[in-house]
């Protein structure tokens, strides 16, 4: 007869992993998005970049990047280096039951994990598209997933001293989110604006995404992940609190996203008088970002509430950055680093565990050590093999400079 500890064990297992898989689809969704965003001349390089930074994620956090994040001591500042997965979980560890059995397969919390990992590298891909050369990318792609990121992983959820503070953080709203904008917001400095974006006088040039449909399926992609990804985070389901616990994340999840996109529509109409669909997707995002950060403790209208406030954030986050002439081809900083910090400080609003204080420490040490890091790993990759294609080839296209093919070769079929 099978014990009853073994049937919750398999099924939070099984929650686990299914939400691993949602969040793994996510990175479909970045790469249809920035694939829309980007012109068709930049799309299939930034689809290389996609497919091959996940790759790189899931190879690095393998080899170093868990080991540092979660096998360093309670409390601490500097993590331990290790390398690999560690011993899977024994059948008497689980049937010896009480408070410090585990309820899920520790390889199952390693692909969970993983694909947070993977999440927050993309981040970085849109920022810096359609000027970016691909490998000197995929060189801090290999530092951001196997030190970078593992470190103030460690210093939250891997148990180190910014989760001793109090640090609230349910599901990644600063760990995932605002950490992949500041290492964006580290290259987008050191790679500078596309030509043609900023002119004299303060004047900015809009350049076009080629593709709205692929950039709009990949938003909706986004918000199906996004339910594994805020819904795993509760970590298990084989109990009554929290399967509905589950429910409630889901349900907030939604209602913040809902919030974000009605938010962001109508102020791009007031504001630029015109129900700009870009300006949409993105509030999409950013309601998703900021009710990341706690999607338990609010009701359903407190989480519309919450993700419209990120709405109406990345539209004036937007604007701002062009302003000061910080290019970013997809909003990524905004939607991601801006509504982060936002559902970062909504947290106590709902949670009476959770403090100011506590989370304006984890927004600057978060942010101070992912920017500083990124800054100092892109400066060396500049000085090594640079980061930035020439003028000719940013002009043509670094689909045929970086992958000597292009996505939509019809349409630039030569005349004979």
């Amino acid at each position: 007869m099978v014990d009853i500890s073994e049937l919750s064990y398999a099924l939070d297992t099984f929650y686990f992993l299914i939400c691993g898989a949602l969040v793994m689809w996510m990175a479909a969704g970045f790469a249809m998005l920035e694939a829309g965003l980007v012109r068709a001349k930049n799309t299939a390089e930034i689809l290389t970049k996609n497919i091959v930074l996940f790759a790189i994620a899931c190879t690095m956090y393998l080899l170093v990047g868990y080991h540092i994040m979660y096998s360093s001591g309670e409390g601490g500042f500097l993590p331990s280096i290790g390398f690999l997965l560690g011993s899977e979980n024994t059948v008497d560890a689980v049937l010896a039951g009480g408070e410090d059995a585990p309820y899920y397969s520790a390889r199952a919390d390693f692909f969970f994990q993983v694909v947070f990992v993977a999440t927050a590298m993309s981040i970085v891909s849109g920022a810096v598209a359609e000027r970016m050369k691909l490998w000197a990318f995929l060189a801090f792609a290999v530092v951001m997933t196997a030190v970078i990121y593992p470190v103030s992983g460690y210093w939250t959820w891997g148990g180190g001293w910014l989760s001793a503070k109090g640090f609230s953080d349910y599901a990644g709203s600063g760990i995932v989110h605002m950490a992949g904008a500041a290492a964006a917001l580290a290259g987008v400095l050191v790679l500078g604006p596309r030509r043609g974006k900023y002119g004299r006088n303060g004047a900015i040039y809009a350049i076009p995404g080629a593709n709205m449909p692929l950039a709009t399926l990949g938003t909706f992609i986004l918000w199906l992940g996004w339910f594994g990804f805020n819904g795993g985070s509760e970590l298990k389901i084989s109990d009554v609190a929290s399967a509905n616990n589950m429910a409630q994340v889901l349900v907030n999840t939604n209602a913040a996203a809902a919030g974000g996109v009605l938010a962001a529509l109508i102020l791009s109409k007031v504001w630029f008088r015109k129900a700009d669909l870009t300006m949409a997707l993105n509030g999409a995002i950013a309601g998703l970002v900021s009710i990341t950060a706690d999607p338990l403790s609010s009701s359903a209208l407190s989480a519309t509430l919450i993700g419209a406030a990120g709405g109406l954030l990345v539209v004036i986050a937007i604007v701002t950055l062009d302003k000061l002439r910080l290019d970013d081809p997809v909003g990524a900083i905004s939607a991601h680093g801006v509504a982060g910090i936002w559902g970062l400080l909504a947290v106590p609003l709902n949670n009476a565990d959770a403090t100011f204080g506590a989370q304006l420490l984890g927004i600057a040490s978060i942010f101070i050590w992912m920017f500083t890091a990124s800054l100092v790993v892109w400066l060396i990759i500049k000085a090594i093999m640079g980061v930035r294609v020439s003028e000719e080839e940013e002009y043509e296209g670094v689909d045929l400079a970086e992958c000597g093919l292009e996505a939509y070769p019809e349409f630039n079929v030569a005349k004979k």
